[in-house]
């Protein structure tokens, strides 16, 4: 949904010029885990690029009208959608959008899905996939409830988080690791830190994650780049202070994992981008 440069202490409700945010007066209960409101209050209608985030995103659409995905596997209307840490150039249209949207860290991913980041294989995965009837349920439930506030209640996170298996130590360290060094980290010494072999953690990281550590530590320095190139910076400056080893560097990450050139990126705007 529209980037959201508030902060993450903001008033309940914050009403931009097209679109009414909400959040949960003191965020959720679960570690790991971010929750928003949105409504397109002109009814202007979305399409939105999809950028490589370290979230798993959960969409539940509570508008008349479905969300669809265009990616290159065709257009798919959906309801409510599962994004994975590197879903794959796709865009999002929809028109009257009103809905929850979740952020989930690998970590909360892993325990909330209900399957394996892993098996997320990569690209938006419809709601209704991975929870059957329970996402249409909740659909329901939260489309009749007038409140924000209560719609942005994380009890139905909470119960999906009553003994589901939690992700490996090792696995968990590792990726706070590349999160606090922004994906400048080597996966030797990961590896080293947690007692494992490279081949081990590679599987197991990959199993729990979704990604390889090599590919995580590429996206999460994606992120810090793409959030300095929307802010305006220039690419030169990005790659130096990102950690690329330099602009074409810069370029071929971006290229791979948003589709598009820093430059296209760069002219993003926050009322279409996510």
């Amino acid at each position: 949904m529209p980037r959201d440069d508030a902060g993450d202490a903001p008033p309940e409700r914050t009403a931009y010029d097209r679109w009414e945010v909400a959040r949960p007066l003191g965020g959720t209960s679960l570690d790991g885990v971010r929750m928003a409101g949105f409504r397109d209050r002109m009814a202007g209608g979305l399409d939105m690029r999809v950028l490589p985030q370290p979230a798993v995103i959960v969409v539940i659409g509570l508008g008349a009208g479905p969300l669809t995905v265009e990616s290159t596997s065709g257009h798919r209307p959906l309801r409510g959608l599962v994004a994975s840490l590197s879903p794959g150039p796709a865009r999002i249209r929809g028109e009257g959008i009103e809905c929850v949207e979740v952020a989930l860290s690998p970590r909360a991913a892993y325990a909330l899905l209900g399957v394996s980041p892993l098996e997320l294989d990569g690209s938006i995965t419809g709601l209704e996939d991975l929870w059957g009837r329970h996402a249409r349920l909740l659909r329901e439930q939260l489309a009749d409830t007038a409140s924000w506030q209560e719609r942005l209640a994380d009890g139905f996170l909470r119960r999906r988080a009553a003994g589901a298996p939690p992700m490996a130590a090792e696995v968990a360290a590792a990726w706070d690791a590349i999160v606090a060094d922004r994906g400048r980290v080597r996966v030797g010494d990961l590896a080293a830190s947690c007692g494992w072999s490279r081949k081990r953690l590679w599987a197991r990281f990959s199993s729990q994650v979704g990604l390889t550590p090599k590919r995580a530590a590429m996206l999460v320095r994606f992120d810090h780049a793409a959030r300095a190139l929307l802010a305006g910076e220039r690419a030169g400056d990005v790659a130096v202070a990102c950690g690329y080893a330099d602009q074409p560097h810069l370029h071929r990450d971006v290229q791979a994992l948003a589709g598009c050139t820093p430059g296209a990126l760069a002219g993003l705007t926050a009322s279409t981008e996510p």
